[in-house]
């Protein structure tokens, strides 16, 4: 009996080797394209540091984060990068769920759907932001499908020049993209759940929207916890299309997001330590709504 444990432990311990050894390649790639560059901008920001200058970086504390918040055009991104997130973090997460919910209630052609939802998120977001800038050129699709609706003759509706416009410009080109991503995502959280507990809804009366309500959301929890980190993130670290549509003519203030912020003060300003103390803030505050979202879903826990 005493050999027989000794062995077991001894092959648990090679197995636990083995298993560090092949997790440590992981470990360091991470280390050095993660860990390092995130602890990098963080004494980066305690520095007064130019790009390209020869001279030697000065420490000046937390000078620059005094100076942010102090900054009007540091506030002015903080306001573009609420204003987008909120009007593309929550029709994505919505949508994308009844999209999925619709796809998987149909009984042909659901991968025909999944495919066509999901390819934009293939795509490039630089092509994609290029593809949309055609699309609200004055003379192309956007304005005539407006004036379509709406049902106006020649009408120009300003996608690039009047502000809320612009901002809403920009939440449709990541919509469009990213929408596929999320619903492939709530599709295979649908698919997790067991058929027997809706067949047994049924037995009982429930409808199909008590069933959903009351049934397939609670269950659908941890998929919607993932779905929420994973497209928060996505919305506050935002930049190609903004990017793109300023590069196009577009005004920068309406949509200078943080990320676009941190790259016209490091780039354009060269201003290197300010620009690390934006992306350690903006890294705290991901890291902040991460851990408040993780709390929320642990505290109800889904078993099924």
């Amino acid at each position: 009996m005493k050999g027989n444990k000794k062995r077991k432990l001894s092959l648990e311990k090679k197995i636990g080797l083995w298993g560090i050894i092949f997790v440590i390649p992981s470990i360091v790639l991470f280390s050095v394209f993660s860990f390092y560059p995130i602890a990098y901008a963080f004494v980066v920001s305690l520095y007064k540091k130019e790009l390209l200058s020869l001279e030697a970086p000065k420490f000046i504390g937390l000078r620059n984060y005094i100076r942010l918040l102090q900054s009007e055009s540091f506030w002015n991104s903080v306001v573009a990068t609420l204003k987008f997130s909120v009007g593309t973090f929550i029709p994505m997460v919505v949508f994308s769920l009844l999209l999925a919910t619709f796809i998987l209630g149909r009984k042909r052609f659901q991968k025909l759907f999944q495919m066509m939802y999901y390819s934009p998120a293939i795509m490039q977001s630089a092509v994609a932001a290029l593809v949309w800038l055609i699309i609200f050129d004055p003379r192309s699709i956007a304005n005539q499908f407006m004036n379509f609706i709406l049902r106006t003759r020649g009408v120009d509706y300003k996608w690039l020049v009047n502000e809320n416009m612009l901002i809403l410009s920009t939440i449709i080109v990541y919509f469009w993209k990213y929408i596929g991503y999320f619903t492939v995502l709530f599709l295979a959280g649908l698919a997790s759940i067991p058929k027997e507990i809706n067949e047994a809804a049924r037995i009982d009366g429930a409808s199909r929207f008590q069933n959903f309500i009351y049934i397939t959301l609670p269950l659908l929890k941890p998929t919607t916890t993932l779905v929420s980190i994973t497209a928060m993130i996505q919305c506050l670290r935002t930049f190609s299309t903004q990017y793109l549509f300023v590069q196009a003519g577009a005004s920068i203030k309406p949509i200078e997001v943080i990320t676009l912020n941190i790259y016209n003060t490091a780039i354009r300003d060269r201003n290197i330590g300010r620009a690390s103390a934006m992306s350690v803030l903006l890294f705290l505050v991901i890291m902040i709504l991460t851990v408040i979202q993780l709390k929320i879903s642990r505290s109800e826990e889904t078993y099924y």
